[in-house]
């Protein structure tokens, strides 16, 4: 697999679930990611990270709360947020901070 700095200095924007096995509102997370790679395809990467095998990553990016949503394009953070959000917010978002 890619390094993290790899996969986020790419053009493509990069969406990055960070979750937990235990956590349940990050239970709720894959049908939502799903349907954001299906309406957006390929301008988007969406990858998933379990914080509790990746540790070091989290701690590095000051990730506290799971789920945790970064979206990254070109190395630089666009967005970040805590929490559950609905797929077609997730889109706009997405659209408005990556594929203007």
């Amino acid at each position: 697999m890619s390094s993290f700095n790899e996969i986020i200095n790419s053009n493509k924007p990069v969406l990055i679930d960070f979750f937990a096995e235990w956590c349940g509102p990050c239970k709720m997370m894959p049908p939502i990611l799903k349907e954001v790679s299906d309406v957006l395809g390929e301008s988007v990467r969406v990858i998933k990270i379990d914080v509790d095998k990746n540790q070091s990553l989290a701690s590095k990016l000051n990730v506290q709360g799971v789920p945790t949503l970064v979206l990254y394009q070109n190395g630089q953070q666009l967005w970040r947020q805590s929490g559950v959000i609905p797929a077609h917010q997730l889109i706009q978002i997405v659209k408005e901070k990556a594929l203007k």
